[in-house]
């Protein structure tokens, strides 16, 4: 089983590599509404979940008037960047369980699960080696999925006086 300080190692590495990547959106909001930087912000800022970001992302990615090639990569980055908010998600909103050596043995994600007869919550899973390296996969594809979206932006020539 991993050390505490292991685990909540790599759970700040995913939020720090998480939010970095996520604060790109920027650029992209701005390059498909073709605005300036300033008026990017705000919209990045107004939208205060993740998921509002990346369905406007998607959306202004699908106009029309959208590139077709510019269509296809955001959409393609953005279908990656939803796979991995999945686990951000997961150890973002989890209540950790310890062992007898106050060691985190699980999580129990804090999320509503029903059907027509059932309520039930707090799927438990266990955070053994194999977690951790789906958790390490996780934060290298959150890397390169960052990698990718500078590629696009800097190829984007409207960007080039601001970078």
């Amino acid at each position: 089983m991993p050390a505490m300080s292991d685990i909540l190692l790599r759970v700040g590495r995913l939020n720090y590599v998480w939010t970095n990547t996520e604060s790109l959106l920027i650029y992209i909001i701005a390059h498909l509404l073709k605005v300036e930087k300033d008026a990017a912000i705000i919209v990045f800022l107004t939208l205060n979940t993740t998921r509002a970001r990346i369905d406007l992302v998607e959306r202004l990615a699908k106009l029309s008037s959208t590139p077709a090639e510019d269509s296809r990569a955001v959409l393609a980055l953005m279908t990656r960047l939803k796979r991995e908010s999945k686990m951000r998600n997961k150890y973002n909103h989890c209540i950790y369980s310890f062992d007898e050596n106050g060691e985190i043995s699980s999580t129990q994600l804090m999320r509503l699960v029903e059907d027509d007869r059932h309520v039930k919550y707090g799927k438990v899973e266990q955070l053994d080696l194999r977690e951790i390296e789906r958790l390490e996969n996780s934060i290298k594809e959150i890397v390169e999925i960052s990698k990718a979206l500078w590629i696009f932006i800097r190829a984007s020539p409207s960007f080039h006086d601001e970078l």
